[in-house]
């Protein structure tokens, strides 16, 4: 959770560059979350946001560049350290454990990131020290009656609600989320709208996401991204009325 002592933002970029050949996925991009609030990045098809999210995470390496993290550099560190710290990342496709139990996916997160292997697995599926809190994560995340179900028969919203509580499992301060709505209905999308405004505050958020109904109601700032440029960071009101924004991503959207 968002950590109330920390002076400043949660995450800081500066200067952030990735090529892949002569292609420009994130150019010299300067970037912030401030703790507790929601961050959102925009901008067309291929313009750098999902390369963005991995540099963060640690996916991919940058060219070069800052990421301090709650109050600490972390460039060089892997992506299972980043985790450790207290990054948590949900992605564009949905990255479960199919083959075991939804309860069984939450609990083998908290367990993994408590530093065990999963060769111990089959006796700690019976821990009440797992258990117990990936049940009232479930409950939380409006999954708990679907607790024992196989996660492969879940409907795909239901696997998005089910990443995003393995996410929290892992006790984060800055939860990394790649379009959590991708391949939602309407009716599923208003529900992790929901879900995600029910926890706004107890958790700093990066948000990558398609739908602008959503992004709008969500965010407390918008960062839009055009071929890995930051061309305008604000509130929804003062994206919504960038004149630079309608003319290079928003259009009639505005």
């Amino acid at each position: 959770m968002t950590d109330p002592i920390l002076k400043g933002p949660i995450l800081k970029v500066q200067g952030l560059n990735k090529h892949f050949g002569g292609v420009v996925a994130t150019d010299n991009l300067d970037f912030d979350v401030e703790p507790g609030e929601i961050h959102a990045v925009i901008g067309p098809n291929g313009a750098g946001k999902t390369t963005f999210v991995a540099q963060i995470a640690g996916m991919i390496k940058s060219d070069s560049g800052s990421i301090m993290f709650d109050g600490g550099e972390i460039a060089g560190l892997s992506a299972h350290a980043r985790s450790r710290r207290g990054l948590a990342r949900s992605f564009q496709i949905t990255s479960i454990f199919k083959e075991f139990t939804v309860i069984e996916n939450v609990a083998m997160s908290i367990q993994a990131h408590d530093g065990h292997s999963f060769r111990f697995w089959r006796r700690a599926n019976t821990d009440p020290a797992l258990m117990d809190p990936a049940r009232a994560l479930l409950d939380r995340v409006g999954l708990g009656a679907r607790a024992e179900i196989v996660a492969s028969n879940l409907a795909h919203g239901e696997q998005r609600q089910l990443e995003i509580a393995m996410a929290l499992a892992t006790g984060p301060k800055l939860l990394l989320l790649d379009e959590p709505t991708a391949g939602m209905g309407p009716e599923d999308s208003q529900s992790m709208a929901a879900f995600l405004r029910d926890i706004k505050g107890e958790y700093s958020m990066l948000l990558i996401e398609h739908d602008m109904d959503t992004v709008f109601a969500l965010a407390d700032r918008i960062t839009v991204l055009v071929y890995g440029r930051a061309i305008a960071t604000g509130t929804p009101e003062e994206i919504r009325g960038n004149d630079e924004v309608r003319a290079a991503y928003l259009g009639e959207e505005a």
